[in-house]
């Protein structure tokens, strides 16, 4: 993605997918101006896989003091994420970059 073609508002929304995953995402990929955009989509879907997985692990791993590790070792990835979206930077998780560009959907 070319760094040059991200408008500041592409910037904010994608930073704003990072942080409030999975429900951010899913509305925006609702709006028809905003899925449209390159930017923005790469980041919405990275996001929203990112979101799913860890409400996920979440659940697996239940209500006990593993989960609030978790919690924040989950958290603090999201926040550099959201910092390189508004960058205008590619983003790249393990796993989940991969997994959705062989998909297609990014």
């Amino acid at each position: 993605m070319a760094q040059g073609t991200a408008t500041s508002d592409d910037k904010l929304w994608a930073a704003l997918a990072y942080l409030f995953t999975p429900l951010a995402p899913v509305i925006l990929l609702l709006i028809d101006g905003k899925k449209d955009r390159p930017f923005i989509k790469e980041h919405l879907v990275q996001a929203l896989v990112w979101g799913i997985v860890s409400i996920v692990l979440g659940f697996v791993l239940g209500a006990t003091i593993i989960l609030a590790c978790v919690a924040w070792a989950v958290w603090i990835p999201q926040i550099i994420w959201a910092y390189q979206a508004y960058q205008g930077k590619s983003v790249t998780i393990p796993v989940i970059t991969d997994f959705v560009k062989n998909q297609g959907w990014a």
